[in-house]
């Protein structure tokens, strides 16, 4: 191209440069948007597939396994294909795989489904970020990083909200058909206005890296979806995952650390970046304190409190909208404020909002619900952009689609490991406080012999009702104490942010123009 050309083609960039955010942003809410938006719908599925209790979380469990083991080899397929035609790939295979979602007529059939919707999309949302990198110069990386923030968080947002209205208005298979059109516009964006790359090939694929750590991740992401309904070590199939577990990762770290660099299946180079390896921490740090509230809140709400479903959404959808304005004015803050102010100002108000929920009790107006809960989201929304930015800010861009896959794997298994501890801590916690509270419940109360009371243990009803209210406070204090946990947990980090390098100009790379200059 000419210098006359290329000057030409110059004022073009910024318009390319937004067409390729939106394009690439409409396939990380899709990708993002499924991970939870089948959860309410699952009842209708299961009467229509005939599937037990038990075999339609199937549906749920199949695409997180599939997701976790395929993040890992996008940075060999970038590597190997290119960007461009991996993305592309990726689109199109998560949307005729939702397509044979809705249209599956058996639980087999969705199950398969599932698990290529789970292998093609687990590209969608490393892509677009390393994209986002590559395309903005350094002091827009905090504004691209807001923007795909919001995308990332509107899915386990507005996924149960969404789910439950197209369920409700339509059926549970336009769950899955609302992302056809949705991922044609992706498809046709990324076709249209991202440049291709050249593959590199310099990495060869390492089948051995691979099959252990696709075991391990596997492993792990079983055993903390079935663990509580397998009442985890009690169970054969438990300590047959835990074994394999073990035995997996370690035969990936050594197989990893005595190869060459740029050889193994994951190039532990990533993991001398300080800021990285500090990234990679707090990520996960924030993926159990993000989806454990989530996950925590819902059955609070509907099960204690006698919320119906849509009620429970209304009421928790606040939250996505303090994240949200967090980000847009974090986004502009980021690059002008130092990275460690910004989060450790993110994780104090996380902090104080999960303080605010450990006061918590039976008698809640919804206001106690929806503060707190903008609360929360505003402290994420401070934590969400500069850690992204801080994370990849001294990374080479050659080895930023390997960092962001790599990156995304491991939110989600903090995802994952957050909520199957709260809710192993809220079901044993339940259980003990239940006893307590039995033991002091006996013919010796006065208060418990009071013919007039409703809760007279001499009567049937008064002892189911008291039985009962047993329950219910029992569980109310199991929440409060994964509330605390949650707090101390996010308190707890907050000294790491000393570990984070501010970087300096000569550490951020030069944006890679993926624009398809005209």
């Amino acid at each position: 191209m000419s210098a006359a050309a290329t000057a030409a083609a110059v004022p073009e960039a910024p318009l390319n440069r937004r067409m390729i955010t939106i394009s690439i942003m409409l396939a990380t809410i899709i990708q993002a948007l499924d991970g939870t938006i089948a959860n309410v719908a699952l009842p209708h599925m299961q009467g229509s597939l005939s599937a037990s209790t038990d075999q339609i979380t199937w549906v749920l469990t199949s695409f997180i396994v599939a997701a976790a083991i395929a993040t890992p080899l996008n940075g060999w397929l970038v590597d190997r294909f290119g960007l461009k035609k991996v993305f592309l790939v990726s689109v199109a295979g998560f949307t005729v795989a939702s397509v044979l979602c809705g249209v599956a007529g058996s639980l087999a059939q969705i199950v398969a489904a599932r698990v290529l919707q789970g292998v093609f999309g687990a590209a969608l949302v490393p892509l677009s970020q390393s994209v986002l990198l590559d395309i903005n110069p350094k002091e827009k990386h905090g504004s691209a990083m807001a923007v795909w923030g919001m995308g990332v968080m509107i899915g386990p947002i507005l996924g149960p909200t969404l789910g439950g209205w197209l369920t409700d208005s339509y059926n549970w298979r336009w769950v899955f058909f609302i992302n056809v059109p949705v991922g044609a516009l992706a498809f046709y964006g990324i076709w249209r206005y991202i440049r291709p790359t050249p593959a590199q090939r310099r990495v060869k694929f390492d089948m051995f890296g691979f099959v252990t750590l696709s075991l391990a991740i596997g492993a792990l992401q079983m055993l903390l979806d079935r663990g509580e309904q397998n009442d985890w070590f009690q169970s054969a199939e438990t300590w047959f995952e835990a074994v394999l577990l073990a035995l997996s990762l370690s035969y990936f770290v050594a197989h990893t650390l005595l190869r060459p660099a740029g050889q193994s299946f994951l190039d532990y180079r990533l993991l001398k970046n300080p800021n990285y390896v500090t990234g990679l921490f707090l990520i996960f740090i924030v993926g159990m304190v993000l989806f454990a509230t989530r996950a925590l809140m819902p059955t609070m709400l509907q099960g204690l409190m006698g919320y119906p479903a849509a009620l429970a959404g209304l009421v928790t959808a606040p939250s996505g909208l303090g994240t949200m304005l967090a980000m847009l004015v974090v986004g502009r803050l980021t690059g002008k404020v130092d990275f460690r102010l910004l989060l450790g100002a993110g994780f104090a108000i996380t902090a104080f909002s999960l303080w605010q929920m450990t006061h918590y009790t039976l008698v809640l107006s919804q206001s106690d619900i929806v503060w707190p809960g903008i609360i929360q989201g505003i402290g994420l929304g401070l934590v969400f952009v500069p850690l992204s930015a801080a994370t990849f800010a001294t990374l080479s861009p050659q080895m930023r689609a390997e960092g962001t896959a790599l990156y995304s794997l491991i939110r989600n298994i903090g995802s994952s490991i957050g909520i199957a501890l709260v809710q192993t801590l809220l079901v044993r916690n339940t259980s003990t406080v239940q006893a307590e509270l039995a033991s002091q419940v006996h013919n010796a109360n006065p208060a418990l012999q009071d013919p007039s009371s409703v809760y007279n243990l001499a009567t049937d009803a008064g002892a189911a009702l008291i039985n009962n209210e047993i329950g219910r406070q029992a569980s109310m204090i199991a929440y409060v104490d994964d509330y605390w946990l949650m707090m101390l947990l996010t308190a707890a980090v907050i000294p790491m942010l000393l570990l984070i390098r501010p970087p300096k100009r000569t550490d951020a790379p030069a944006a890679v123009d993926h624009a398809a200059l005209d």
